[in-house]
């Protein structure tokens, strides 16, 4: 299912922040900024909101950022490995060209958000929900999507190998030209879900046939 995703209302024009940056609070709301070619450590507050805000070559070490919401947000050729962003709430955001490896979205609303070139792997989107969610070309190796609700999520040429997708709805979701060796999916969830010739046969074993 080919998806109509929202992108960022980003203006031309936005101030630079990154020489004024200092620890943010929690609660602390963040409008109309860019941040460039800078490295945010030890960032540690909830609840941050962040509205028409670009982040190009950042890199965010040991920082977290629980329950944070992010409305028209672009992430460009950021490191945001390992960070927390559990129970968060993500609109009209994008990440491109992003390391996201071991990132928190667990527990999380993503509503029109697009992941583009992204290396994911070991990345937990468990019991999150999903609206109008595209992945592009995107490593996803062991991702966690355990129990998450799918309306409109999309995987496009990205490598799922090893992700754990139990309990997600796989109905509709194309899966067709995904790589993978292994997934770990429950047979009820499979129901309507798009794959190719080749894939089929990873598939056999949860239907306890033997190919021969």
């Amino acid at each position: 299912m080919k998806n109509k995703i929202e992108t960022p209302k980003i203006p031309l024009e936005l101030e630079d922040l990154s020489l004024t940056l200092e620890a943010w609070e929690s609660k602390e709301e963040i409008k109309h900024g860019r941040f460039t070619n800078i490295s945010i450590e030890n960032q540690s507050a909830s609840r941050v909101s962040f509205d028409i805000v670009v982040f190009e070559n950042v890199i965010f070490s040991q920082s977290s950022l629980p329950e944070v919401e992010l409305t028209d947000v672009i992430f460009d050729k950021c490191d945001l490995s390992n960070m927390d962003f559990n129970g968060s709430f993500l609109h009209r955001t994008e990440f491109r060209n992003c390391k996201l490896l071991g990132t928190n979205f667990a527990n999380s609303r993503l509503q029109n958000v697009s992941f583009q070139g992204c290396v994911a792997d070991l990345s937990l989107f468990r019991f999150s929900k999903f609206k109008q969610v595209k992945y592009t070309e995107c490593s996803l190796v062991s991702g966690d999507f355990f129990q998450a609700t799918a309306q409109n999520l999309e995987f496009s040429e990205c490598n799922i190998d090893q992700a754990l997708l139990s309990g997600v709805k796989l109905k509709g979701v194309d899966l067709s030209d995904c790589s993978f060796e292994r997934l770990h999916v429950d047979i009820e969830d499979l129901d309507g879900c798009i794959i190719s010739d080749a894939q089929a046969a990873s598939f056999v074993g949860l239907l306890g046939l033997i190919v021969k």
